[in-house]
């Protein structure tokens, strides 16, 4: 096995790249490019950094006095690979109680279908997510995104 590829699996078992991308960097091995294109390759998908936050930002105003709102709510990441680790422990019978719950508020969602390994595929889906809402009659603007 060739240094570069022993690099690029590497970066995959550490989760800094998927597994779409370390093909391509091996088929790009394979393909007779060369070592120093194809280690400049890897060392720019390992450059990619992963979002570490969810970032909430809200400018409105309020009240018949249109006072000014700002809201800007930043959430590590880690605190969501913790809270599907934490739902993992979650003992059936309350998982139970807690879709049951969900259900009576509208929402068809179980919560045993959370997994710990289902985590980072939604972790690098969030490096592309960028939601801009711009309601000009309420003077109100909100953008979510991942840095």
């Amino acid at each position: 096995m060739t240094e570069e590829r022993r690099q690029i699996l590497e970066m995959l078992a550490a989760g800094k790249i998927s597994a779409d991308e370390a093909d391509r960097l091996i088929g790009a091995l394979d393909g007779g490019s060369s070592t120093a294109s194809a280690t400049s390759a890897a060392t720019a998908v390992q450059s990619k950094a992963l979002p570490k936050f969810i970032r909430v930002m809200v400018d409105a105003k309020e009240g018949h006095e249109n006072k000014p709102v700002h809201i800007n709510v930043r959430v590590p990441i880690a605190l969501l690979r913790a809270g599907v680790r934490l739902a993992s422990l979650i003992p059936p019978v309350a998982q139970e109680r807690v879709n049951q719950a969900l259900r009576e508020q509208g929402m068809d969602f179980d919560v045993s279908q959370i997994k710990p390994e289902n985590v980072n595929e939604l972790i690098d889906q969030l490096q592309d997510l960028s939601i801009d809402i711009d309601q000009k009659q309420d003077d109100v603007k909100i953008r979510i995104f991942a840095e």
